[in-house]
């Protein structure tokens, strides 16, 4: 048995598979689509094939026409026009495409991104102040600026028009803007989840006054990398804009994919893994301008400079993030009952720009929400993000204690704060308060939501490709995650530190490959002759020009409990040696046999059975059998009193008492007649010679002695064995020794001479008595 690290939740629809007959897709497919709340033929052919037309009209969006109009005065009258954007891949993208936009039209523009270290997120006062005095008299913010009220006030106060375009979540008031350009701000607009980058977009269209199709490899990038739900406009964005990327000839894209290592069709996840963190690097180790740059030149050499520049930096901030993410974890180790619900960790010097990404792998590691803050004792604050879990919204719980934070803002899986130091414990303990109150102890497991149960034999190239359809993948549209049962025709551990999972999963016409990142440390929890079932993506890898289907694990489980046999192994130490410390035991034979270099906690068969029926065993998850029991009765008695998850059997014997000792009844029956026959048998001198030419073991002949002693048929006087004259007639089963010798003997046919199948039959057949008595007492009360 192998418990599952997550939550499985299987999604459900009423709604009939056949919905989308008439399209002719794959059962599948539809039942996938039906999942996504696609419930008509009109919309399940909107979501395959996105449409460019099918995008909202951005006259909708409030304010957009007062927007132009005041950037076509600025442009008429030779106005300077500053873009104020974001740090990160959305602000950056933003920036860069709303930039070209005014180019094209002609306006005197330049763009401006803060820096996250001494200015913080979002607009400014000092840095409307300079562009004031630099002789701007229009800005607008990309990707930022709806928190913005001091510097929208100044703004006023300066004579500088503001536009703000933004789709952060709206707090209670709005900034005093000239024009406010924000899909939640827009009654009218049917779309409310665009990414900053799609609301630049829409400005850009509307402004230029026909659709630019060659802004969408811009477009692309904010929306995938800013996680915004993949669905409606978002989709059709990701779609169009995917197809854009791929085939852009923009020197910096061409510079960027070329060092991220991306050949041909740019995917997702390229986007997500690769472009994106590149260009969110920059920003988070120093000033943003060079990913600003290389999205907007136009020139090769420069912009594979400066793509080789950013992906230095890049390397630099995953060196970064590794440290303080060690940092942290000793944190939150040192003091677990304070981070119980929710985790605070905070220490001076941590690189704030790579804070949200520490948070993010805190969450991942504890499925905990998580904030992770620089303390800048200088300035008497501390700065920092947060991550949440899916039950858990940030934004919505941190205004319910706004009035600890100078700064507050984000959206429910995501926040960025800024605080006085000494109200770091007083949020630690406010937000571990509203967890515990809020959360249930399923909250805190990460959850997976599986779309259907197939089997290995199912996963094919044409299953995978048909898959594709319903590309890309992302928030509200997630990869599909299946779960499939098989048995593993290989397991291993990979990686150079062994910490990745290698699975060969045999189905009843093939094997398929699995592999699982990061959970190598399963692979001694798992034997080969195990039913897993497990929960994965499905995806191709391609090798030597050779393409193969492949399951990407997520989790496994396996829910029969297991049976590793070690017997007779010299080396079964080492295979025990990752198993839990404090829920492991092992049973040895005799007391005196305790191994004190094992770190387990050892009874031998008479202590166990010796211990107050009611001492909860439960506890104990692996059971280790050392050694083989006197007789088949102790171990009985321990399975119908416990059912371990696994077993691990590592006995040996050094007298074959079964095929070599114990006689057979011929045999007995031979060396009775041998002894009428000669009316004495000397044990010195005939011991040896009849042992060579009968080919027994001396100690089957001292037994059969033993045994007709104890029957008295024989009689032994000074070493010379002699035939009663009239003995009693007895079964050889009346002997005390025999029975002893018999049972030890069944003992080892059933422990250690049976295959692996027949042992753990058997076990079962203890374990199910004591399963059937359990249930008996709780539901017979």
């Amino acid at each position: 048995m192998l418990q599952s690290k997550a939550n499985w939740n299987y999604k459900k629809s009423e709604l009939s598979s056949q919905l989308f007959s008439e399209l002719g897709l794959p059962p599948l497919v539809e039942q996938l689509l039906i999942k996504r709340g696609i419930e008509t033929t009109e919309d399940a052919l909107a979501f395959l094939q996105p449409k460019l037309d099918d995008l909202h009209a951005p006259s909708l969006l409030n304010d957009i026409e007062k927007a132009k109009q005041r950037i076509d005065q600025a442009i008429d009258n030779g106005e300077s026009v500053l873009v104020f954007g974001d740090y990160d891949a959305d602000g950056v993208s933003s920036t860069a495409v709303l930039v070209e936009a005014l180019r094209e039209r002609g306006a005197m523009c330049d763009f401006y991104i803060p820096n996250r270290f001494t200015e913080g997120y979002g607009p400014n006062e000092v840095a409307f102040r300079e562009a004031y005095e630099q002789g701007f008299q229009l800005i607008i913010t990309v990707d930022t600026g709806i928190a913005g009220f001091a510097p929208a006030k100044l703004a006023k106060e300066l004579g500088i028009d503001l536009i703000i375009t933004d789709h952060h979540e709206v707090q209670e008031q709005l900034p005093d803007a000239y024009a406010i350009v924000h899909p939640k701000c827009s009654p009218n607009y049917p779309f409310k989840e665009l990414a900053g980058v799609g609301v630049a977009f829409k400005l850009a269209h509307y402004l230029l006054g026909y659709f630019p199709k060659q802004l969408l490899d811009l477009v692309v990038i904010g929306t995938i990398a800013d996680l915004v739900p993949l669905t409606s406009e978002n989709r059709i964005l990701a779609y169009h804009g995917l197809q854009a990327i791929s085939n852009s000839k923009r020197p910096g894209i061409v510079a960027l994919k070329k060092i991220a290592g991306i050949q041909d069709t740019v995917s997702e996840e390229d986007i997500g893994f690769l472009i994106g963190p590149r260009l969110n690097a920059v920003g988070r180790l120093q000033s943003a301008y060079p990913a600003i740059e290389l999205l907007l030149t136009e020139d090769p050499e420069e912009a594979a400079y400066i793509a080789n520049e950013i992906n230095e930096i890049n390397q630099e901030r995953q060196k970064i993030v590794a440290k303080i993410t060690e940092e942290a974890i000793k944190q939150v180790e040192s003091n677990p009952l304070q981070q119980q619900h929710f985790i605070v960790v905070a220490q001076e010097g941590w690189n704030e720009g790579v804070l949200g990404i520490v948070a993010s792998k805190l969450v991942r590691t504890y499925q905990r929400p998580a904030i992770v803050l620089t303390l800048q004792p200088e300035k008497q604050r501390a700065k920092g993000s947060a991550r949440s879990i899916p039950a858990f919204d940030m934004f919505e719980n941190g205004m319910e204690i706004q009035d600890l934070f100078q700064q507050f803002g984000g959206h429910a899986q995501a926040a960025g704060m800024t605080l006085p130091i000494e109200n770091v414990d007083k949020i630690r303990e406010r937000f571990n308060q509203l967890a515990q109150q809020k959360l249930t102890p399923e909250d805190y497991q990460e959850q997976l939501e599986i779309e259907a149960i197939i089997s290995s034999d199912d996963i094919d190239m044409k299953l995978i490709n048909t898959l594709t359809q319903l590309a890309p993948f992302g928030m509200a549209n997630p990869k599909p995650l299946f779960q499939i049962k098989g048995k593993p025709a290989e397991v291993r551990q990979i990686g150079s530190k062994q910490n990745h999972l290698k699975l060969a999963l045999q189905g009843e016409r093939q094997v398929v490959q699995a592999i699982g990142f990061g959970i190598g440390e399963l692979f001694h929890y798992i034997t080969p002759q195990a039913t897993i079932d497990l929960v994965g993506y499905l995806q191709i890898n391609e090798w030597n020009g050779k393409k193969n289907p492949q399951i990407m694990l997520q989790d496994l489980a396996i829910k029969e409990w297991q049976l590793f046999d070690y017997r007779g192994s010299k080396f079964w130490k080492k295979q025990v040696a990752s198993l839990e410390q404090d829920r492991t035991m092992i049973i040895t034979a005799d007391q005196k046999k305790a191994d004190p270099s094992l770190p387990f906690v050892q009874y031998s068969y008479q202590q166990l059975n010796e211990l107050d029926q009611t001492t909860q065993l439960d506890q104990f998850h692996s059971l280790i059998l050392a050694d083989l029991p006197k007789s088949r009765e102790e171990l009985q008695l321990l399975l119908k009193r416990w059912s371990p998850k696994r077993i691990i059997v590592s006995y040996h014997i050094q007298d074959d008492h079964f095929s070599q000792v114990f006689p057979k009844r011929e045999e007995f029956k031979w060396f009775y007649g041998m002894l009428l026959k000669r009316e004495q048998f000397v044990l010195a001198q005939d011991t040896e010679l009849l042992a060579k030419h009968k080919g027994w073991k001396q100690g089957k002949i001292e037994f059969i002695i033993r045994v007709f002693s104890e029957l008295e048929f024989v009689k032994i006087d000074d070493g010379i064995i002699r035939p009663m004259k009239h003995p009693q007639k007895r079964d050889l089963t009346e002997s005390t020794v025999y029975q002893e010798m018999l049972e030890q003997a069944e003992t080892e046919k059933l422990l250690y001479y049976s295959t692996h199948q027949e042992l753990k039959e058997w076990m079962t057949s203890q374990m199910d008595e004591h399963g059937s008595m359990k249930e008996e007492l709780i539901y017979g009360l």
